[in-house]
């Protein structure tokens, strides 16, 4: 006889987050939230899903993949639930606030779910925390972006990150400018992606040595510039390397101790990206823990922006600090307890009469114990 799976199994992806992990989750995810607002970022907060047609409109086009689905038994229409929360947050300034001044900041932090996850982020269900900044020119924008995520993961504790900057319309542009054809540009761009100069063979020798001089240009951010000026880039790509230096100078004025590397053929999860783009690391995890850059929204207003995944996030928390958990023993005065909450305690009410208070806050692993309106350290 087929045994049902027990209760506990979930699908691939998906878990239940527990005690004291979704508690630190949860304050983290809160101080994120007061950096932004500390910085004028205003909170909205975009449904879970949507109307297909809006969720997968601009921005959200190149997460359909990702998407799932659903008829909507009252319209009748087909939803999505969101993959990623910065397409709302594009609608949201390009319908609902369109008549609010520019540059216009809004944050956000919320759940999404995706299809598939990856083998270094295998969650499919995470949070994402984020801030975009709507109607700001370059590099301005760019780098205000890059300095607030910054600033917001040292409030959580996370020192040690880097960024690594790219442009991900580059490679196309200079595929256009020296006429590959598309089956070749598509080719160089798979090669440079893959960081894969033998797979560049077949192409022109002037074509294979500037696109292979382009990726050996990645590497710390003063170096990286520094080759890529001396290669020879026509009017346009030249203007975008040039914005891409003026970032660079911007961000290490601002921030002198955030290690900052470039990348500049890397594109894979910024398809709908058009200007300087970043992703967020720290050694403390192997993925990168957010990303960022510049988009356009259906109206053809331009933003800069960044999302936190706070799945990886959360494995690159510091260890937090001893719970200052009080144990208030049954028919303490209420009084008590107030006053302990009131001075940054934790208080667990005992319900019914024991014969060992101490005994009792350590089953329910409390650090102290209230005695004679005090606390008092378990033994």
């Amino acid at each position: 006889m087929n045994e049902s799976p027990p209760r506990s199994l979930l699908p691939s992806g998906l878990r239940d987050a527990l005690p004291p992990e979704a508690g630190a989750e949860a304050r983290a995810v809160g101080r994120l939230l007061e950096v932004f607002h500390a910085n004028a970022y205003e909170r909205v907060d975009p449904p879970l899903v949507e109307f297909e047609r809006s969720l997968l409109d601009g921005p959200g086009e190149a997460v359909s993949p990702q998407t799932f689905r659903l008829m909507d038994p009252v319209s009748q229409r087909m939803m999505g639930l969101r993959t990623d929360i910065t397409p709302q947050v594009a609608r949201i300034a390009a319908t609902r606030l369109a008549q609010a001044p520019r540059p216009l900041r809004l944050s956000y932090a919320g759940h999404v779910l995706r299809v598939r996850g990856s083998q270094l982020r295998p969650e499919r269900q995470f949070v994402q925390v984020g801030a975009e900044l709507v109607g700001a020119p370059a590099p301005g924008a760019d780098v205000e972006a890059v300095v607030l995520a910054a600033e917001a993961l040292g409030a959580v504790g996370i020192n040690d990150v880097s960024v690594d900057l790219s442009l991900p319309t580059l490679v196309p542009a200079i595929c256009r400018e020296i006429g590959l054809a598309e089956d070749e540009a598509r080719r160089a761009r798979v090669a440079l992606d893959r960081k894969d100069p033998a797979a560049l063979s077949g192409l022109g020798e002037e074509t294979r040595t500037l696109l292979t001089a382009l990726l050996e240009a990645a590497g710390p951010a003063t170096d990286a510039i520094g080759r890529l000026k001396v290669l020879p880039f026509l009017d346009r790509t030249r203007r975008m390397c040039d914005e891409l230096q003026q970032t660079v100078e911007r961000v290490a004025a601002a921030a002198p101790g955030l290690n900052l590397t470039v990348d500049p053929v890397e594109f894979r999860g910024m398809e709908y990206q058009t200007g300087v783009s970043f992703t967020v690391f720290t050694p403390r995890v192997h993925s990168e823990i957010g990303r960022g850059g510049r988009y356009e929204l259906d109206t053809g207003e331009s933003a800069t922006g960044f999302t936190l995944f706070m799945d990886a996030l959360a494995r690159a928390l510091p260890a937090p600090e001893p719970e200052r958990l009080v144990y208030v023993p049954f028919g303490a005065p209420s009084e008590a307890s107030t006053r302990l909450r009131a001075d940054g305690w934790r208080t667990l009410q005992g319900l019914s009469a024991v014969d060992d208070d101490m005994a009792e806050a350590r089953r329910l692993r409390c650090g102290h114990v209230l005695r004679d309106d005090a606390p008092v350290e378990v033994s």
